[in-house]
C-alpha cells in the first residue's frame, strides 16, 4: 500500500519532526530487506532566496546563474526527515549511517526556478553491519526531471557471529593535484543553520560526546558540497549536466585541516578529500561530465 504526503509550496516543519525523531519506533524488522511504500512530494519548491545565499557562503560556492547541484539536497531534507520519521518505517532516525551520495544533474537549475521535489524509499539488502537502503530523490521542473539523487544508508544490525579479521583496507591512492582546506570548529552550526540538518553530532563537542564522538564532526553533505565547490573551479560549468557521487569513509572533526586531492580521468575527475596529514581519506569519489 502506497503512503504518499503531499505539500504545496511549502515544506513541511522540521520541529516537530526532530520531535519525532526522538521517539522509539514499535517495531524492529531484524531482516527486513522489503521496506514501507512511503514517499512524500513538495509541489512548487522555490530554488532562490536568502537561504541559498547563506548556503553557497558555508560552503564556498561563488554566486552564478545556476544553483549548486547539492542545494536540492537542501531543499528536500523535510520530506527526507518525513519519510525517515514515518511510523511504518521499521528503524529509528538517530544512529543512521550515511554511507554514499550519488546526484545526477541532467541539466543546470536556475536560481529561483520552482522545482516539484520527490523523496521515497528505493532498495534495501542486508549485510553484514546491517540494513542498508537507498533513499531516493527527484526533482522535475515543468514535468521534466532535471536532478535525481540516490543516498544509501546503514541501520546498524552486527550480526552475533560477524566477529573475525577485519579486511584490511586497499592502499591509498594518491593523485596529481592537490589543494589545502582549513575547516572551522564553527562549520558544523553555520552548515545546520543553512540547511536546517541540526545533528547533535555536528554542532558541539558536548552534543557530539553524546553519541560517541570526542568532538563535533563535519556533516557528510558539507564535505562533499565544499569539494564540488572546488572542482567546479576546475572547468568552465555553463550548461553542464554531470554525475558526481562518493563514498563517505572516516569522519573529519572540527576544527580541523583536510586536502582535496584529484585527477583527471577519461571525461571526469577522480577525487578525494583526506586528512590533513594526507594519509587517510574522509570521502571519495568521481565526478563525470556529460555530453
Amino acid at each position: 500500500m502506497t503512503h504518499n504526503t503531499k505539500y504545496h509550496n511549502r515544506a513541511p516543519g522540521l520541529l516537530a519532526m526532530y520531535g519525532k525523531a526522538l521517539l522509539p519506533k514499535n517495531r524492529q524488522q531484524k531482516n527486513a530487506t522489503t521496506l514501507p511504500d512511503v514517499s512524500a512530494q513538495l509541489i512548487g519548491a522555490t530554488t532562490g532566496g536568502a537561504g541559498l545565499d547563506r548556503y553557497r557562503r558555508v560552503c564556498g560556492f561563488e554566486p552564478h546563474r545556476a544553483i549548486p547541484a547539492t542545494w536540492p539536497h537542501v531543499l528536500a531534507f523535510p520530506l527526507h526527515l518525513k519519510v525517515l520519521t514515518d511510523s511504518r518505517v521499521p528503524f529509528p532516525l538517530l544512529g543512521l549511517v550515511h554511507l554514499r551520495n550519488r546526484i545526477v544533474q541532467h541539466r543546470p537549475i536556475g536560481v529561483g526556478e520552482n522545482l516539484d521535489l520527490d523523496v521515497r524509499l528505493g532498495e534495501a539488502e542486508q549485510t553484514s553491519k546491517g540494513l542498508e537502503f537507498d533513499l531516493i530523490t527527484e526533482a522535475r521542473s515543468a514535468g521534466r526531471l532535471v536532478w535525481e539523487e540516490s543516498s544509501t544508508t546503514l541501520f546498524r544490525q552486527p550480526k552475533p557471529d560477524s566477529g573475525g579479521t577485519r579486511k584490511k583496507p586497499p592502499p591509498l591512492e594518491t593523485y596529481a593535484n592537490t589543494c589545502d582546506i582549513r575547516v572551522p570548529e564553527s562549520t558544523g552550526r553555520k552548515y545546520a543553520a543553512a540547511s536546517g540538518d541540526r545533528n547533535p553530532i555536528h554542532l558541539y563537542p558536548l552534543t557530539a560526546k553524546l553519541f560517541g564522538f570526542p568532538r563535533a564532526i563535519a556533516h557528510g553533505m558539507w564535505s562533499k558540497a565544499r569539494v564540488l565547490s572546488l572542482l567546479e573551479q576546475q572547468r568552465d560549468w555553463q550548461g553542464g549536466a554531470f554525475t558526481i557521487q562518493c563514498d563517505f569513509k572516516k569522519p573529519l572533526f572540527l576544527p580541523g585541516d583536510a586536502l582535496l586531492n584529484w585527477q583527471a580521468s577519461g571525461d571526469g575527475l577522480d577525487y578525494q578529500l583526506l586528512n590533513g596529514k594526507g594519509n587517510a581519506p574522509h570521502l571519495s569519489g568521481r565526478l563525470d561530465w556529460q555530453a
